[in-house]
């Protein structure tokens, strides 16, 4: 298991193609792809998380155990992460340190694992998980992530994750470009979360409402595109009925650089989200979260301050990665 998690490792960090860029650099000599990941996995904040889905939370909501990756394959032009998304704010860590940040989530009493935003570091990611899990490492681990994803990548983490949390953002390709510099982005999402469902199957639950494996879609509604949402319940409804979780967001907050769209230059109203709950509602959805208006704030916004990460550490004796 080790040669064969060294030899992706090597394959993907020498030609990546993680995402559906394919930029094919060579992260290993030091050249970035459109993400702007390198050799090392980047952190830029470790903490325990009480604003996820009460699934992922823990029954007494001790939180999500988040580990917040920086870079990002997507340039959504609202992204309250923008910092570390776009400005690739972080620090450098080795797989050895990233797996005792996973085990310290553990410690710390975390419900999960949520990894937000690791496709561009998946080799890293799969390569600490292994080392951890050999070390006690036992939470359910969450693949929190845009869903701009390749199905191979997605089927290189089978058996590693167990919980798949994709953020459906567009149907649209003409919304994909404009907001999110990713014209492929609506077809490549579609065939990404299906082979999630296909490799962790449907949603389970324990006793206390804990999820435990399966696909959790978020949508984030956004102004003037209530329409379009629609459109991404009936593909989530006609594709997967009630066999995963949705988690409907209200929590649009014009930030970054939205206001030089017209359209996402204010806030969602009332209307728009309750309409877009009530087609889901009409479509006979059932496993279905939703928002109160306040959480559109930029006070949910984390800081991303470097807590809970070590600086670089020098690469084991063992050699790498």
């Amino acid at each position: 298991m080790e040669s064969e998690l060294t030899s992706f490792w090597h394959r993907m960090l020498s030609c990546c193609t993680l995402c559906p860029r394919n930029c094919g650099v060579n992260r290993l000599s030091g050249k970035t792809g459109f993400c702007g990941a390198g050799k090392f996995a980047r952190v830029s904040l470790v903490s325990l998380h009480k604003w996820e889905e009460p699934c992922l939370v823990g029954a007494d909501g001790r939180g999500a155990g988040t580990v917040f990756f920086s870079h990002c394959n997507l340039r959504c032009c609202f992204c309250q992460n923008h910092e570390i998304s776009h400005e690739g704010k972080g620090i450098d860590v080795t797989d050895e340190r990233l797996l005792e940040i996973f085990l310290e989530q553990q410690a710390r009493g975390a419900a999960t694992l949520d990894l937000v935003t690791p496709t561009h570091f998946v080799p890293q990611i799969l390569h600490a998980l292994a080392l951890a899990k050999a070390q006690g490492f036992h939470l359910p681990v969450v693949y929190n992530s845009g869903a701009y994803e390749t199905v191979e990548t997605i089927e290189a983490l089978a058996g590693a994750v167990d919980i798949y949390l994709p953020d459906l953002k567009y149907m649209e390709e003409t919304s994909a470009r404009d907001y999110s510099a990713a014209p492929d982005y609506p077809a490549a999402a579609r065939a990404a979360i299906e082979a999630m469902f296909r490799q962790v199957g449907p949603a389970q639950f324990a006793a206390d409402g804990q999820m435990t494996r399966g696909v959790l879609v978020r949508h984030l509604v956004l102004p003037g595109h209530r329409h379009e949402s629609m459109k991404v319940l009936d593909w989530l409804h006609a594709t997967f009925g009630d066999a995963i979780q949705v988690s409907l967001m209200n929590q649009y907050t014009p930030m970054y650089r939205a206001s030089e769209h017209k359209n996402l230059s204010r806030r969602l109203t009332t209307f728009e989200y309750e309409s877009v709950v009530d087609h889901a509602l009409d479509l006979g959805m059932t496993r279905v979260y939703t928002q109160e208006r306040r959480a559109a704030s930029e006070e949910y916004v984390p800081s991303f301050d470097g807590s809970g990460v070590a600086p670089l550490q020098p690469p084991s004796l063992r050699g790498e990665p």
